[in-house]
């Protein structure tokens, strides 16, 4: 499934495949899979943009994807995911209910009912 996320860096539309984030008190640039959520101290990033990825002097950059083009859901995953969703979808069945009701008058929001085997 691909990211709905975009490189962050300016021009760039390609999808985003990992996640940059600063280590200020060590001097390091971590350099991950793409995060759940964009956090705002965060940097989303393309592979190329990833790959080319420069720290500055003086700082470390740890990797933490080693492969940016991981392979996406199985055919399987995809259509166990549409069965579900087919699943949900489906309207419930109607409760059945031994008793019938019978409305027989309104205040506002409150309703008589009666039984209809009781006439």
């Amino acid at each position: 499934m691909k990211s709905l996320r975009r490189c962050t860096r300016t021009a760039c539309g390609r999808p985003a495949v990992a996640t940059l984030t600063y280590v200020y008190a060590d001097s390091t640039a971590v350099l991950g899979p793409l995060a759940t959520y964009a956090e705002p101290h965060c940097y989303d990033l393309c592979a190329e943009h990833a790959e080319r990825l420069t720290a500055p002097r003086g700082w470390e950059v740890m990797r933490l994807a080693p492969d940016l083009d991981a392979p996406g859901p199985s055919d399987d995953d995809l259509l166990a995911l549409a069965d579900a969703v087919r699943e949900a979808a489906r309207p419930a069945p109607a409760p059945v209910s031994e008793a019938r009701t019978v409305e027989v008058g309104r205040r506002g929001h409150l309703r008589v009912l009666r039984d209809s085997d009781r006439t």
